[in-house]
């Protein structure tokens, strides 16, 4: 299955990128974001 990650600003949460990407890849974004305190918004992406 493939995610849609979307790293949102800190100020507005509008996302300012976007990234397709497998499990585990996810998992690795998600470890990085959590240690520089980034947020981000993933959802599954079925059209990809």
């Amino acid at each position: 299955m493939r995610f849609e990650i979307l790293r949102l600003d800190d100020t507005n949460g509008v996302a300012t990128d976007r990234l397709i990407a497998d499990a585990e890849t996810v998992s690795e974004y998600v470890k990085a974001a959590a240690l520089a305190g980034e947020r981000l918004y993933i959802r599954p992406c079925e059209a990809c």
